[in-house]
């Protein structure tokens, strides 16, 4: 009964409603004191499961109705499509189509006529997904049910806490905002969902302002709450303004670009009123940007590399090994789309890094902070989410500066000694590496007030799945002082045979010297289950350095190397030097030859 209960709101809000709605209060009563007085039977074949986006009064069989029963619904079931026509008419005037027919149904993928995809490309660059399209698509259209068959069949509590939902948006398709909003209404249940918040980071378009928020305010009256940025915070800070007016006992944070499942809130509000400290992630599916199909994705724990870049990674070998796809899955971090949280436990372990700026970090910081100071994270695979991974972002503007930035705030606040992982992982120097990272003195407050575990703990116990390299000494490109230009490069893959390249200091050209003598190139690896970087090795055959997989290399020997800052790089099995061979015309070549003095110096070493 949400449509009828939404129904109700919207006309309180209008004056010409008030007499609507006292017509629709009085008959809905008369009919309940019908039904106590005799039972009103349904059909075998009618579900109530299904939401519609109007109460189906008809579905009341009249077999057992006397004549006066009959009447009173027929009438209000005509006073509802009043209501909703009403509604529905909020929509039309926006352009926008609500019900749950139409293109995309299903989350099928939707289509444009020729015509139409001509109209299409400019808005579909602007937004980085296909906004015109999504304007033909209905705001409550259904979305696959992906949950494990188990799932399904799981019953939960009455008395679960509220939710308030939080969305942040900077400049979206106002289409796509209010498919997210009507999704969630649409499937979370009316008990427990106690508001919607839309958090708006100082957007541009005029549909964000005035249209946008007549339409909540009209169509769910009371429910949804507009806050907005006077200046554009990025996510992390937009994240926090959302939590400050929330007023629920839960709180769930999502991009302004989603679609829920039937049957997600009731898992992850069970989870969270077992153990208040377990931060709750939904499983997520993919809509496709340029179809808005929905794809799903396999059940994943979330992970990340040392650059603090998120990604999806199996999940642990117990949740293999347990045979139950319907089971949490434990994961070291958040890809960052969705989390849901008890508000006051988020607020106990400083909520997201308000030093950090616009995105990327804090959704790696959040897992840190979790498993370090005493709760968990989790995804969840009975609750889903679909989300939209846009071709474009509103904050791409450096967004890898202030992601290197952010990270670097993570790695001095929460990793101890390996910190240096991330250092390694930018390139960057331990000392001055040139980037103003601001004030973390609270953080580590926080952290020592929390009495939080150690990093190393966190990589035992959550993350053992990480490629450490505690073993390094020296790190950055590497360069010849006869040809200062260019660097070691590890070239194409699938030659396995290091090169000389223009110098610009990105993954290709991070050399990393060891204890042990070892010389990688490469980009730092992430987990064990995904292959590390590759070994300098000379085969004692030919004159060009292979690039191998160390442990694959059978003569320890030939994959060791003597390296001194501004010295030379010799072979301890062959006793050959790697060198730079200047062909003429040809240009420079990287070869291996009897050592002629020549000197390579590496960028940054650790003391």
């Amino acid at each position: 009964m949400r449509a009828l209960a939404t129904g109700y709101s919207s006309a309180l809000r209008d004056g010409t409603g008030r007499l609507l709605v006292l017509n629709l209060i009085a008959v809905a009563g008369f009919v309940l004191f019908l039904a106590k007085c005799r039972p009103i039977s349904v059909r075998s074949g009618d579900s109530f499961h299904e939401i519609r986006p109007r109460a189906e009064a008809a579905n009341i069989s009249a077999h057992s109705a006397s004549p006066i029963q009959d009447a009173v619904l027929k009438r209000l079931s005509l006073l509802e499509d009043i209501v909703y026509r009403q509604l529905n008419g909020l929509s039309k005037s926006l352009g926008l189509i609500e019900g749950y027919g139409g293109r995309g149904k299903g989350g099928l993928p939707a289509t444009l006529s020729p015509a139409e995809e001509e109209k299409a490309k400019g808005p579909h660059e602007k937004y980085g997904y296909n906004s015109y399209l999504s304007e033909k698509i209905s705001l409550d259209r259904s979305i696959p049910d992906y949950r494990p068959t188990k799932c399904k069949e799981l019953k939960y509590s009455k008395e679960l806490p509220q939710i308030s939902i939080i969305f942040i948006f900077v400049n979206e398709a106002l289409s796509v905002i209010l498919r997210s909003v009507h999704s969630a209404v649409n499937h979370t249940p009316t008990h427990l969902l106690k508001e919607i918040i839309l958090v708006d980071d100082n957007s541009d378009e005029e549909e964000l302002k005035a249209p946008l928020e007549e339409y909540v305010h009209k169509r769910y009256p009371g429910l949804v709450k507009v806050v907005r940025n006077q200046k554009r915070e990025g996510l992390i800070r937009a994240r926090i303004e959302g939590w400050k007016v929330a007023t629920g006992q839960v709180t769930g944070f999502f991009d302004a670009h989603v679609e829920f499942t039937a049957g997600w809130a009731e898992p992850v509000l069970s989870r969270i009123q077992e153990n208040r400290k377990r931060v709750i992630l939904p499983s997520i599916d993919n809509i496709k940007q340029d179809t808005f199909e929905v794809q799903r994705y396999e059940n994943s724990a979330h992970g990340y590399s040392w650059e603090l870049w998120c990604m999806y990674i199996s999940p642990p070998k117990d949740w293999w090994d347990a045979g139950d796809p319907s089971l949490p899955i434990r994961t070291p971090a958040m890809i960052g789309c969705s989390f849901v949280v008890n508000r006051k436990f988020f607020g106990e372990i400083g909520l997201l890094d308000p030093g950090m700026d616009v995105y990327g970090g804090e959704n790696i910081e959040l897992g840190i902070k979790v498993w370090l100071c005493g709760g968990s994270m989790e995804v969840l695979p009975c609750s889903r989410v679909a989300h939209i991974e846009r071709k474009k972002k509103p904050y791409n503007s450096n967004i890898g500066f202030y992601t290197k930035r952010n990270a670097l705030r993570v790695a001095e606040v929460w990793m101890d000694d390996y910190k240096s992982h991330v250092y390694i992982a930018w390139n960057l120097p331990l000392e001055n590496p040139g980037i103003d990272i601001g004030d973390v003195s609270e953080r580590r407050a926080l952290r020592k007030s929390l009495k939080c575990k150690n990093f190393q703990w966190y990589l035992d116990h959550v993350y053992p799945e990480m490629r450490r390299y505690n073993n390094t000494v020296a790190y950055g490109e590497l360069r010849n002082n006869k040809a200062k230009d260019v660097c070691l490069d590890q070239g194409p893959m699938e030659n396995h045979t290091a090169i000389l390249y223009p110098c610009h200091g990105w993954g290709p050209q991070l050399a990393r010297y060891t204890k042990e003598g070892f010389l990688h190139l490469g980009a730092l690896g992430t987990t064990t289950l995904l292959p590390d970087t590759r070994c300098l090795v000379d085969n004692a055959k030919s004159r060009l350095p292979q690039l191998l997989d160390c442990d694959k290399v059978k003569s320890s020997l030939y994959k060791r190397w003597n390296f001194i800052q501004n010295g030379a790089i010799m072979n301890r099995g062959t006793g050959r030097c790697l060198e730079v061979e200047n062909r003429g015309l040809a240009g420079i070549d990287l070869t291996l030859r009897s050592c002629t003095g020549q000197r390579w110096t590496i960028k940054n070493s650790i003391k």
